[in-house]
C-alpha cells in the first residue's frame, strides 16, 4: 500500500513522482516500468520514492485510484449535461462517448485501467467504481421512468462492465478509443438493458 504524505512539501513531491510515472508508462508501458528507472528520470534517490511507494504495484495502485476518481467525477458532471437527451438510448450513448473522451484526454488512464488490474487492490478499486457508475446509470434511467431493480445480478453494474470491456478491446487492438468500439460499447449496454428490462429498441 502507498503511504500518504502528510506535509505539503511531501505531497508536492508525491505528485511529481506520479506525474513522471504516468509519462514513463506512456513511453514504455507496464512491462518496462520500475522504480529505479523512475528515480533515475527524476534524479531522486530511490529511497525517496520507496518511502511512499514500497513497491511498483503500490505506485500503480495509486495512479489507478486517482484515475478512477477522475473518471467518476467526469461522468458525474457529464450526467448533468446530458439530461436533455432525447431518450434513454441517446442518454446511454452520450455517457459512453463521454467515457471514451475521458480516456482520450487521459492516456495514462488507458494504461492503468484498461490493460487489466496490476493487483487485487486495483482490481477491487476498479470494480467498486464500476458499481458506483452502475448506480449513476440507475439514477439517470430513473429520470426517464425506467427502473433497474436492485439485487443479483446487478444489472446496472453489468451494463457498465460490458461497456468498459468494449473500450478495453479498443485500447488493446488500436491503442486508443475508436469511434467504432465506442459505439459498440453503447450498443452492447443498450441491448443488455433492453433484454433484461423489456425495453424497446429503436
Amino acid at each position: 500500500m502507498a503511504r500518504k504524505p502528510q506535509q505539503q512539501r511531501a505531497k508536492v513531491r508525491v505528485d511529481t513522482v506520479l506525474q513522471a510515472a504516468e509519462e514513463l508508462l506512456l513511453e514504455s508501458g507496464l512491462s518496462a516500468f520500475s522504480i529505479p528507472t523512475l528515480a533515475e528520470r527524476l534524479e531522486y534517490p530511490r529511497s525517496t520514492i520507496y518511502k511512499f511507494f514500497p513497491t511498483p504495484q503500490a505506485l500503480l495502485n495509486e495512479l489507478a485510484e486517482r484515475q478512477l476518481g477522475a473518471l467518476e467525477a467526469h461522468l458525474t458532471r457529464q450526467a448533468q449535461r446530458h439530461a436533455g437527451a432525447k431518450d434513454w438510448q441517446d442518454l446511454i450513448t452520450r455517457m459512453v462517448h463521454s467515457a471514451a473522451d475521458f480516456y482520450r484526454t487521459h492516456p495514462a488512464a488507458q494504461v492503468v485501467l484498461l490493460t487489466g488490474p496490476v493487483s487485487d487492490v486495483s482490481f477491487r478499486a476498479l470494480e467498486s467504481t464500476i458499481a458506483r457508475l452502475g448506480t449513476l446509470a440507475r439514477g439517470l434511467l430513473a429520470t426517464r421512468g425506467i427502473d433497474i431493480p436492485q439485487g443479483s445480478p446487478d444489472i446496472a453494474a453489468l451494463a457498465v462492465e460490458f461497456g468498459t470491456a468494449s473500450l478495453r478491446t479498443s485500447f488493446y487492438l488500436h491503442g486508443r478509443m475508436t469511434n467504432e468500439y465506442t459505439q459498440a460499447a453503447a450498443d452492447v449496454m443498450q441491448s443488455f438493458l433492453a433484454m433484461r428490462l423489456g425495453l424497446p429498441l429503436r
